[in-house]
């Protein structure tokens, strides 16, 4: 699907003049219509992406399939997707290879898995968990549209990932565990009973509290190493000749990735070296703390997160599986292979 002349049944990113990108599937007969006028996908069909062609009025695009960065923004969403920029930073800090085995909480659209899933490749394999009916449909339709059917390594199953971990075939067989979920602290045990020691566990947060709260937990619970934290932003520039800088917008906060690994089992964690003018909490101050109140409820409205209803995550549902099934009519493989 990304390689060899366009065929019917591929998406294509028109861009015109101005910037401005549109996507659309590709199919025998079919037209794009818009207020410049009319381009007929034949006149596309057939042919290799990068050339630049022009509708009935003469207005010009230029011809590309998506990237997987264009496919993400683009596609059909219930919950907010994990944008590119710390997709690709969970990909690298939890250093996901091929052939790893990884399990992935709190699935939402499907973007993070389309990039777990490259990065495992067809040898690895991804287990996924998803509480949300509608979130499941809207994930296997982006995921089968972007891959073009299927993928081998990938499986998503409804519920919490801390029941079903105890259902695991056997302990210890995961390589990498990735959650992207409100309250990750109540995973510690899960992720104890199925990360292989060494293990890399990744957590996207979205607001301090949750990142704190999961820290300290992760101290408490004295079976991982020490917990490390950033978050990036994303800033783009403006490039025309001698006017070279900074663009007035930018990407700045989405989330927070904390990663820490697993110790092999009844093993305690370092304490690392401070500073003597720093003094750091004891166990008893971190217990009295009130942020981290067991009472507390950790959902969309505390957090101030946006509320998904049920009617337009199963509307995006269809729209993904409408892509997905379109995407499956897509020959495997280019003429005379």
């Amino acid at each position: 699907m990304r390689q060899g002349p366009l065929q019917p049944g591929q998406r294509v990113q028109l861009t015109d003049r101005r910037g401005k990108p549109s996507t659309i599937t590709l199919a025998e007969g079919g037209e794009w219509h818009t207020h410049q006028g009319v381009l007929r996908h034949d006149v596309l069909i057939g042919q290799p992406e990068g050339i630049v062609v022009a509708n009935d009025k003469g207005y010009e695009y230029q011809v590309l399939r998506p990237l997987l960065n264009d496919f993400v923004l683009s596609m059909p969403r219930g919950a907010t997707v994990v944008y590119p920029k710390d997709s690709a930073q969970i990909v690298q800090v939890a250093d996901v290879f091929p052939g790893a085995h990884v399990v992935e909480a709190g699935v939402g659209s499907g973007a993070l898995s389309i990039s777990l899933l490259r990065a495992v490749g067809d040898a690895g394999t991804l287990r996924s968990y998803e509480r949300r009916a509608e979130f499941a449909d809207i994930a296997r339709g982006n995921v089968e549209a972007f891959f073009g059917e299927a993928h081998p390594g990938w499986g998503i199953e409804l519920g919490d990932f801390q029941e079903k971990a105890p259902e695991f075939e056997s302990p210890a067989s995961v390589d990498r565990v990735i959650l992207d979920m409100l309250a990750p602290w109540e995973c510690i045990d899960a992720v104890k009973t199925v990360l292989a020691p060494g293990g890399v566990w990744v957590s996207y947060v979205a607001t301090v509290t949750q990142l704190s709260r999961l820290a300290e937990q992760l101290r408490a619970s004295k079976g991982f190493t020490e917990p490390e934290a950033h978050e990036t932003m994303l800033r783009t520039w403006h490039l025309d000749g001698l006017a070279v800088r900074p663009d007035h917008r930018m990407v700045a906060h989405t989330g927070f990735l904390l990663s820490t690994r697993r110790l092999a089992d009844d093993q305690t964690p370092l304490t690392l070296a401070k500073r003597e003018k720093v003094s750091a909490p004891s166990a008893e101050d971190r217990q009295a703390w009130p942020a981290f109140d067991d009472d507390a409820v950790w959902d969309d409205k505390t957090l101030s997160t946006r509320n998904v209803t049920g009617k337009k995550a199963r509307r995006a549902a269809v729209h993904a599986q409408t892509l997905a099934d379109r995407a499956k009519e897509v020959p495997t493989r280019r003429d005379g292979e």
